[in-house]
């Protein structure tokens, strides 16, 4: 028995929901689809016609924007099932056999079980090659090698999780800008929730402009310095937020702030242009979190 709950903002999700339904029904187990529209613009609150239409699914409107956290916070609540799958709106499963290689892992031992993302071979249009070539280097990884650092390769775009955990610990989480995924996962390893990686992709197909996604990675900075100074970062796995604490432990971190002051903006042709470099994204990042850092201590 498995619940599939599916948050939705600005995203049309029909063809996502009736591939997902199919498998579930081919696997001739007791399912259900809940979709929580997050207030997205009309136009694509028309679509919940069309996926009501498909037995034991949902398709719920809020109304007012919550955030990505209320909104999953509020799937887990009103799911049937103990086996929650969560899937982002923007995503597609890889194969045929998707719901079936989960189902393998109910009730083993694994409290999480993550599938991974990956991303067409094919590039897209120079607006969007940041987050292409950004998915493709760091998302795009083999679960053995996910495995060898569970809490750190945690993308919430699909992953199977218990109810009951899942809602303990996303509760707990009070920040609410983009960049949670991090706090989730400090929360799975604080708790030693055991966690699997397995090779059963989703593609990501909701990829963002480059400047977009530039603003994001800023938001998500920011959500490791709050990280930072409310967790043990010694036994957190994120690589960005260690070496931030290292930084300011040597007192670095304010050559790396003077170096986001003088070259931010030359950073940032490279990265919203034609051939943006995954190395020069991460050098922003650790920058931009100790210019930051210190202009919030003035």
């Amino acid at each position: 028995m498995i619940s599939v709950l599916i948050p939705v903002y600005n995203y049309d999700v029909t063809e996502l929901v009736k591939r997902v339904h199919k498998q579930l029904e081919l696997c001739g187990i007791a399912f259900e689809i809940r979709c929580l529209d997050d207030a997205s613009d009309f136009e694509f609150q028309k679509q919940k016609q069309i996926v009501e239409a498909l037995t034991h699914t949902t398709y719920t409107i809020s109304e007012n924007n919550q955030g990505r956290i209320t909104t999953r916070q509020q799937l887990a609540e009103s799911a049937l099932y103990e086996h929650l799958l969560f899937l982002d709106a923007d995503v597609i499963p890889k194969n045929d056999t998707f719901i079936a290689n989960y189902l393998e892992f109910i009730n083993s031992e694994y409290d999480a079980v993550y599938g991974g993302v990956a991303y067409t071979s094919e590039k897209p249009g120079n607006d969007y090659l940041l987050r292409w070539a950004y998915g493709k280097q760091k998302e795009e990884v083999a679960a053995a090698k996910r495995n060898e650092t569970p809490y750190k390769s945690i993308v919430s775009a699909n992953f199977l999780i218990e109810a009951s955990i899942f809602k303990r610990l996303n509760n707990k989480i009070t920040y609410s800008g983009y960049g949670s995924d991090n706090h989730f996962s400090a929360q799975l390893k604080d708790e030693s929730i055991s966690v699997l990686h397995i090779d059963n992709y989703v593609y990501h197909l909701g990829i963002e402009t480059s400047s977009i996604y530039l603003n994001k990675k800023e938001a998500a900075a920011n959500a490791l310095i709050a990280l930072y100074y409310t967790k043990n970062t010694a036994n957190h796995d994120n690589h960005l937020l260690k070496l931030f604490a290292k930084l300011k432990r040597l007192r670095l971190n304010y050559v790396l702030s003077w170096f986001y002051q003088i070259s931010h903006n030359l950073l940032k042709q490279n990265l919203l242009g034609p051939k943006p470099s995954v190395n020069y994204l991460q050098l922003y990042r650790i920058s931009f979190m100790c210019y930051q850092d210190l202009k919030k201590g003035d």
